[in-house]
């Protein structure tokens, strides 16, 4: 929390969400390559220098928030109690977002949030460039499931279902919030869809989808 931080950490947090906030706001009036680092600068009321200080570019200071992220599920695999799967671990970290409400799985309607979602859905380098954090986030579970014991091969098939799965249930909660909806409306539904995709997960697919026997 940033309440208990010391001065100058707050003032970087402070600095940063500042940045953000009018870089996001510029962008969403003129578009991503119209606007300067001065220009947001000046609209922050830093220096440029200042502003590369945080971030050492546009792009940079763009996805920061989704970078922070990156390692997440790799984390709540590593972290998970004994006894607990790596789908549970998954499951539990993803749920607890939901509730918190927390920008990583699509569930805050923030200006600056949805704001920041819809300048990188229209910007290719930087779609580019956040498809490519999904990819290391992969690479991560990967690396911890194989420091586990398991086989590569199978930690890269395990990975995959974790990762797309936790991204399609995020792809989901963006599409809601672009709509519209609001991240208070979004959530129970989301709850129950990540538990039914994560039970999937959990169970195997088994007969889902059987085609049912004609006559």
């Amino acid at each position: 929390m940033i309440e208990g931080m010391g001065l100058r950490e707050r003032k970087k947090i402070q600095t940063r969400r500042r940045l953000l906030a009018e870089a996001t706001r510029l962008f969403g009036e003129r578009g991503f390559d119209q606007v300067s680092v001065a220009e947001i600068a000046e609209a922050a009321d830093v220096s440029k220098m200042t502003v590369f200080n945080y971030f050492d570019s546009k792009e940079d200071l763009v996805l920061a928030p989704m970078e922070e992220h990156i390692g997440e599920v790799a984390q709540a695999v590593r972290d998970r109690v004994p006894g607990e799967s790596a789908v549970s671990g998954t499951r539990r970290q993803f749920l607890a977002a939901i509730k918190s409400r927390d920008p990583a799985v699509g569930m805050s309607d923030s200006p600056v949030a949805l704001g920041l979602l819809q300048l990188i859905q229209q910007t290719p380098a930087l779609l580019t460039r956040a498809r490519a954090f999904f990819a290391r986030s992969d690479e991560l579970l990967i690396e911890v499931l194989v420091e586990e014991g398991e086989d590569p091969a199978v930690a890269r098939i395990v990975a995959a279902q974790l990762i797309g799965t936790r991204n399609t249930l995020i792809s989901e909660n963006h599409r809601r919030l672009l709509a519209g909806e609001s991240a208070d409306a979004i959530a129970p539904d989301a709850a129950l869809l990540a538990e039914r995709a994560f039970d999937l997960l959990e169970n195997g697919l088994g007969d889902f989808a059987t085609r049912a026997r004609v006559g």
